[in-house]
């Protein structure tokens, strides 16, 4: 089984739940989180947010609160964009620091390219964390109408499908560091709602 993080250091749960997205203490205790994973863990590590705009809302109040000097104390950084092209470059750059005995951090979309096709095996994936569980954008018209559709024609529950879809994502971020019989790495689910029985009894 994974290791479920539900608290930060000051013991505030943490979550990235919409209700909490703008609280600068939940996103300060990922932050210092990290900060002591890349500070034991050797190699490389991968971290996945739920968004791109949570993932530059975090860093942006790391760089307020001085913990991105403190991730660099330890490991590289890079980061997935948009950009194709730019992600290439970093995960590029990314594997070149592990090869090189430095280590590095990348931080990840759960829905992203990365989480979907790219793994980090052996020494470039020692360690996966996901902060919060990936629930999909449920603004989306065309989400809203499958979720309608599911409903009327099989009996299922919006929020069983949300909910079996967001762990199936987590799951397929897990999958990047463990690749085969020989692997090995930590791994590290961190919100509070990871720890709820509805969810820990549908993950494999």
């Amino acid at each position: 089984l994974p290791l479920i993080v539900t608290r930060g250091s000051d013991q505030i749960p943490i979550s990235t739940k919409f209700e909490s997205r703008g609280n600068e203490s939940i996103a300060r205790d990922y932050g210092l989180l990290l900060v002591d994973i890349c500070s034991n863990v050797p190699d490389g590590v991968c971290c996945f947010f739920p968004s791109y705009q949570y993932m530059e809302e975090t860093i942006q109040v790391w760089d307020r609160l001085n913990i991105i000097p403190l991730l660099l104390k330890h490991k590289l950084l890079f980061l997935e964009t948009k950009d194709v092209v730019e992600t290439t470059l970093a995960l590029d750059n990314f594997k070149l620091c592990c090869d090189t005995g430095k280590g590095a951090l990348f931080l990840s979309i759960s829905r992203g390219k990365v989480a979907e096709g790219i793994d980090f095996d052996k020494h470039y994936g020692r360690c996966v964390i996901v902060l919060g569980v990936p629930y999909q954008y449920t603004r989306s018209q065309t989400l809203l109408a499958r979720l309608d559709f599911m409903n009327e024609k099989y009996k299922i529950k919006g929020n069983d499908f949300l909910t079996f879809d967001a762990l199936r994502q987590s799951s397929q971020c897990i999958g990047r560091v463990i690749r085969s019989k020989t692997d090995y790495g930590i791994v590290i689910l961190a919100d509070s709602r990871f720890n709820r029985q509805d969810k820990r009894s549908k993950f494999p």
